[in-house]
């Protein structure tokens, strides 16, 4: 896995080339996006209706931000797993429920 931090433009643009990179996308790679349990899936899929941009940036289409409730400015973590060609952005909403989930497991409930 490879990891980053980014942030969303006004636009939904992330721009993070070197996950693009290392994911082996070019401008005009075709994707597949999904939200999924608060997440946002992204594959690269020949039939996908989504792009990377010409400047190598991910686009997350309207409806997903949605969802998720991103909004402009918002960081996100990108999990990139390079051998099977597949990206997880993970919004804060999902990241803190990671976050709270796994500080009530250590510190034995209630948070201070």
């Amino acid at each position: 896995m490879v990891y980053g931090l980014a942030a969303l433009d006004a636009s939904g643009r992330i721009a993070d080339r070197a996950i693009v990179r290392v994911l082996g996308w070019r401008s005009g790679t075709r994707l597949h996006i999904h939200e999924g349990a608060g997440l946002i899936v992204v594959r690269e899929d020949g039939q996908g209706v989504f792009t990377v941009t010409g400047q190598g940036h991910l686009l997350l289409p309207a409806t997903v931000r949605h969802w998720c409730g991103l909004t402009a400015g918002d960081r996100v973590l990108l999990a990139a797993n390079p051998a099977d060609r597949l990206l997880v952005v993970h919004p804060p909403a999902a990241l803190d429920a990671v976050v709270v989930q796994l500080h009530t497991a250590v510190l034995g409930g209630d948070l201070p």
